[in-house]
């Protein structure tokens, strides 16, 4: 079974809410890292080391638009955050670039679409050997040059 991390900035804690109820329903264990901090960096970067630590097998953030924690999630190595608004881009998101965490924006899409894409996201895997796993090892390899180790590098 599947543990997600997820956290939201104040402004999109009634989404959170349905997003856990959601994935309560679709049977996985999700931590909830909170909502009430105004800085929606903090709870990006506590979910991102969470999940970059193998504390929970993947993330989801939420803020306003969902880039503002997308881009802070993205300073932890070995945290890929990808922003999702549409259903291929969930999917991809998983299949093509192996992301860990999801950011989505609650000023940008509805509680049934984010659901929807929660759903496409969780059940969607990525593939090692396929064609986007050179264009992903180099991003890990750039990682691990940086000296940014992770707990998906081992």
């Amino acid at each position: 079974m599947k543990k997600v991390a997820i956290g939201c900035d104040p402004n999109a804690a009634a989404l959170k809410q349905i997003i856990c109820q959601h994935l309560q329903e679709l049977g996985y264990e999700y931590e909830d890292y909170g909502s009430e901090d105004t800085v929606y960096a903090n709870v990006a970067i506590q979910v991102a080391e969470a999940v970059a630590r193998g504390d929970h097998d993947r993330g989801i953030l939420i803020c306003g638009t969902g880039i503002g924690v997308c881009i802070a999630a993205n300073k932890v190595p070995g945290a890929y955050a990808a922003l999702c608004s549409d259903a291929y881009s969930a999917e991809r998101a998983r299949k093509s670039n192996n992301a860990n965490i999801m950011t989505m924006g609650s000023q940008v899409i509805g509680p049934e679409l984010a659901k929807t894409l929660v759903t496409i996201w969780m059940r969607s895997e990525y593939t090692p050997g396929g064609r986007s796993e050179p264009k992903v090892r180099r991003i890990v390899d750039y990682d691990k040059a940086r000296g940014r180790e992770s707990a998906r590098d081992e």
